[in-house]
């Protein structure tokens, strides 16, 4: 008589619909990459709507760039995807529970010290994590954005991108036409700036970015140097070099090639970022945020006395609570969480696409509209994608529905 799945003891159960639904979401997601790095593969040239608003060359660029990205991706997804797998099938989690408790009790602390014992569990889970992808961190940074002209780095703050703060420098946006029209601007839909700073983040990358911190009445905007035509290191490297005659043409396609926005179009986007403020999108993202939490926290206090989870995972004399914290928030917890990560999905691109018609309700439609071109150039983005694949993915809608969106507004 042939056994199923069914017939098997509960945890056997539980710890098979988690390895394979990990491995049904792979797959789904491998085959979404696969739709997009065909789209990447097979339009190589400009469509035709698209004509006059990205030459060949930038788009040929970005087009290179994002399918060196996707097979990246593909063969790391692969590989995390199997290192998981094994992880859970020769048992990793209990023998790494193992080793940290062997250490603790070198030290003389005994399994009824189990915070102390937590403590090197994810000591050393850490530092495995970190040792095995490592070579894949280095290949992406060094060797696909390095590639592509993105990479700014050197060894020594390869981590600055998570600890920003600490690497970039922060200088106040002088004063000038630019501040006071930020200034004035955020005063017309009363929102509390006190101060605008410029990020040197072209040390780290040439992307591009702003963004607004800050609590109550304390409000701060900071822009990227690479966001600003006249601050971005590039446009200044271009200046510094020595002229050569140029031709009426070459010069006007040189000018257009510059990184960054014009001060109306850094207003465009700003109006864009005060829009998501203006409309509540931070507030509903934090209730949502702690709506989630209040509910998988009351769920952990349910399911953690539930002996049969953690012996589905190899630990069947113990249960620690943050080996339950692992087990239930991110095996037990993974349908929802794919279901939940989709909706923010959608939510996010229908705030972008608010936020858009925002700045557009303050009369800067054409700006956005042009300083969306730039952004996409500047950062490589390319405006083609698969409907299957954005819509799983892209927490921003794609470049031309956005473009539709703020209206047929003609571009010089």
């Amino acid at each position: 008589m042939v056994e199923t799945m069914f017939d098997l003891p509960v945890e056997r159960q539980i710890f098979y619909a988690v390895l394979g639904f990990s491995w049904t979401v792979y797959l789904w997601e491998a085959y979404l990459s696969y739709r997009q790095r065909r789209i990447y593969r097979t339009t190589t040239h400009v469509p035709q709507e698209l004509g006059k608003i990205m030459d060949s060359e930038t788009f040929e660029k970005s087009r290179l760039y994002q399918l060196d990205k996707s097979n990246f991706s593909f063969w790391s997804g692969l590989y995390s995807e199997t290192e998981g797998t094994l992880i859970l099938l020769l048992g990793g989690i209990p023998f790494l529970w193992a080793v940290a408790g062997s250490v603790t009790a070198r030290f003389g602390f005994g399994p009824e010290y189990e915070i102390t014992q937590s403590l090197v569990f994810l000591t050393l889970a850490t530092l495995f994590s970190a040792i095995t992808g490592l070579p894949w961190s280095l290949y992406n940074t060094f060797v696909i954005e390095e590639k592509h002209g993105f990479n700014q780095q050197v060894l020594v703050t390869i981590y600055a991108d998570y600890i920003a703060p600490l690497f970039d420098k922060f200088t106040p946006l002088p004063d000038g036409e630019l501040k006071t029209d930020i200034e004035a601007m955020a005063k017309s839909i009363s929102f509390p700036l006190t101060k605008i700073y410029v990020v040197e983040g072209s040390k780290r990358s040439s992307h591009s970015n702003a963004y607004f911190y800050g609590f109550f009445k304390n409000k701060r905007i900071v822009l990227f140097d690479t966001l600003l035509e006249d601050y971005s290191p590039l446009n200044k490297a271009g200046e510094s070099q020595p002229e050569q005659p140029e031709s009426d043409e070459t010069s006007s396609e040189s000018k257009n090639k510059k990184q960054g926005c014009n001060n109306p179009e850094i207003l465009a986007v700003l109006g864009h970022e005060l829009g998501h403020w203006k409309l509540g999108h931070t507030v509903k993202n934090i209730v949502i945020s702690q709506m989630n939490s209040f509910l998988c926290f009351s769920l952990f206090a349910v399911l953690i006395g539930r002996k049969e989870l953690f012996v589905a995972f190899g630990f069947d004399d113990s249960q620690p609570t943050l080996i339950g914290l692992m087990i239930i928030f991110q095996f037990i917890f993974s349908p929802y969480n794919e279901v939940l990560s989709f909706c923010l999905t959608v939510l996010s691109r229908r705030f972008e696409f608010q936020a858009d018609a925002f700045a557009r309700g303050m009369g800067k439609a054409s700006e956005l509209y042009s300083a969306l071109i730039k952004l996409n150039k500047d950062n490589l983005g390319f405006p083609v994608a698969d409907w299957l694949f954005s819509m799983w993915h892209y927490s921003h809608p794609p470049l031309l529905e956005r473009l539709r969106a703020l209206g047929n507004t003609k571009q010089d």
